[in-house]
């Protein structure tokens, strides 16, 4: 249950190159294509795995991406001693079902794990309470209410500027390597006639190929 939705990649993949690089131009659905132009928050995507941190009333659980994904011994000991303690402070804030979606990151967790540094831990990305995602500022509060690392804002801009931005490389917040990209979301959260949230993202790697000589 309330398993994370999937994020496109701002462009379509070429199936010619069984759809390992971008078909530059190509919006990968027609809101990415009508919202191109307006204004995008970026934040830094982190190179980890998706957790989810589950409160249903009564008590905390946690789950990866999906409901069948195996979370590392030790991400599960760091979660269970982030949020465990903190029953009390989730009863008194929440009166209903809320999921917690975050990045589990760090040594041993993806190749370039430990440029994040020794430890393994979570940074939250979103919050949906019962059927609403909250705002990014009411994130905010939820992360300093428990005392969480939230992914950090890098730019704004439209979708034209997230393209520029991550051809060009980002550095990390977390210190001196490259970020793995950018998730953008529109200043004002949309949801698509199928009502599924407008949202999209782009790594870094998709332009490895341009560098190499």
């Amino acid at each position: 249950m309330n398993e994370y939705h999937k994020i496109p990649t701002v462009w379509k993949r070429d199936p010619a190159t069984n759809y390992k690089t971008l078909i530059e131009g190509e919006w990968a659905t027609p809101e990415l294509a009508y919202l191109a132009h307006n204004e995008w928050v970026f934040t830094e995507k982190i190179d980890g795995t998706n957790i989810r941190v589950m409160w249903d009333g009564q008590a905390i659980t946690f789950g990866g991406k999906t409901d069948r994904a195996q979370l590392p011994a030790k991400l599960v000991k760091r979660l269970n001693e982030m949020f465990l303690p903190q029953t009390a402070t989730f009863a008194d804030k929440f009166d209903c079902p809320v999921c917690l979606y975050g990045e589990g990151y760090g040594a041993g967790i993806q190749k370039g794990g430990g440029d994040y540094g020794a430890t393994q831990e979570f940074a939250l990305f979103d919050v949906k309470v019962a059927d609403w995602w909250l705002q990014r500022e009411d994130i905010d509060d939820v992360a300093e209410a428990l005392s969480l690392y939230v992914v950090p804002i890098v730019g704004a801009g439209t979708l034209h500027d997230l393209v520029a931005k991550v051809r060009d490389g980002i550095p990390s917040l977390w210190g001196p390597f490259s970020a793995e990209g950018i998730v953008a979301r529109p200043a004002v959260e949309l949801f698509a006639r199928d009502g599924k949230r407008i949202i999209t993202k782009l790594k870094c790697s998709d332009f490895a190929q341009e560098a190499t000589p």
